[in-house]
């Protein structure tokens, strides 16, 4: 864990916005800041600039109460869905031709890439690696079987090997593309303080897809909410937060299924 926090306070530097050449301090709690309340959290703001909280002892001792629900729900989720997962593994073998997991490397915490997993959900000589041609409603790209995957999310339930392996958390910032646009331009460009959510590890949920920000980013108002939504779960963090979102996404994602 220590080598986590160190991670985390070298995002002190961090530049924010393609060519802006800006930094902000993390530990800025000492002013007086404006809020906004994304679904309901504060967002502590100055200067247009969402406050990163300070790595005090009770955060630290969460940060490494979340590591350790993480890894216990992670290994429960994986026996008790083992049948499910080589249902669809063999399903998507059967179905098309190609591997059956999609891995993609994304940026994630402090910055750094790591392997992120899914189930395969489209023809493999029409992906795209990169993730800039992001999916549509009825992508003539996506499978049969990858369509009903993403509609319910179990595509994305690889990545709980993610989780047990430490790149990423249950509950967390999403993980992006490099590269990722947003209203037709670099996120980066909308959004100045786009990579500050690289403070904590990203999440298979979060809070910005447990109010419904999720799939395509064409649109720049919601774009940017979806960033606030994730700046307000980092500076709210708590345990009780983290088992909300997961009651939630469990409800709207996994039996509701709004994906595509």
């Amino acid at each position: 864990m220590d080598d986590e926090f160190s991670k985390r306070d070298a995002l002190a530097g961090i530049s924010l916005g393609a060519g802006s050449g800006r930094t902000y301090a993390l530990d800025v709690f000492d002013v007086a800041p404006a809020e906004k309340y994304p679904s309901g959290l504060p967002l502590q703001m100055r200067g247009g600039v969402p406050l990163l909280p300070p790595l005090s002892p009770a955060r630290r001792l969460n940060l490494v109460a979340k590591r350790g629900l993480d890894l216990v729900l992670c290994v429960l989720a994986l026996v008790a869905l083992a049948p499910l997962l080589l249902g669809v593994a063999a399903l998507i073998k059967l179905t098309s031709p190609g591997p059956v997991l999609f891995v993609q490397y994304r940026p994630g915490y402090g910055g750094v890439r790591f392997p992120l997993l899914k189930f395969r959900t489209m023809h493999a000589d029409r992906g795209d690696m990169s993730g800039v041609a992001q999916t549509q409603a009825n992508d003539p790209r996506v499978t049969r079987i990858g369509a009903f995957l993403r509609r319910t999310s179990i595509d994305e339930l690889p990545q709980l090997l993610n989780v047990l392996a430490g790149h990423m958390s249950l509950v967390g910032p999403r993980p992006h593309p490099a590269n990722m646009r947003a209203a037709g331009k670099l996120y980066q460009d909308l959004v100045p303080y786009y990579d500050l959510r690289l403070v904590m590890r990203p999440g298979l949920s979060g809070w910005a897809q447990a109010n419904g920000y999720r799939g395509p980013t064409i649109d720049a108002r919601s774009a940017r909410a979806r960033i606030e939504h994730d700046m307000a779960y980092i500076q709210n963090f708590s345990l009780a937060l983290d088992l909300r979102i997961i009651l939630i996404t469990l409800r709207k994602e996994f039996l509701g299924g709004t994906g595509f």
